[in-house]
């Protein structure tokens, strides 16, 4: 299990990452709407493409990770993924990080270390 946990992360991160993207791929287009201008407008926004490379990478990763490691070990580190997208949601685009979501932090990276100390 321990040596898979960079490839892990990696996915993670990406996947956590696509989200960052896409959000200021929205921030930049403003309120979805499906028309055509739209569409045409998005379909120019970098950071949504930027976003979908990400997801497509870290699904591919994730593909690797599950032919390699219980998926009952892998998928618990998807929390990962919400610790990382809080941390630079707060960073990044100066969403609120009060003291629950610190406390929500604190548990996942508990949880984290109790499930890559497992055998199987």
């Amino acid at each position: 299990m321990i040596p898979f946990i960079p490839l892990i992360v990696l996915s993670v991160a990406l996947n956590a990452f696509a989200q960052l993207f896409i959000k200021k791929g929205m921030l930049t287009l403003g309120e979805l709407h499906l028309d055509i201008a739209f569409v045409l407008k998005a379909l120019g926004s970098a950071y949504l493409w930027a976003g979908l490379f990400c997801y497509g990478v870290s699904v591919l990763t994730w593909m690797v990770v599950l032919s390699k490691v219980n998926v009952s070990v892998a998928y618990p580190f998807l929390g990962l993924g919400f610790v990382l997208t809080l941390v630079l949601a707060y960073w990044i685009f100066g969403e609120p990080l009060d003291v629950y979501k610190i406390i929500g932090i604190v548990l996942i990276g508990a949880g984290l270390v109790f499930l890559s100390m497992a055998r199987g």
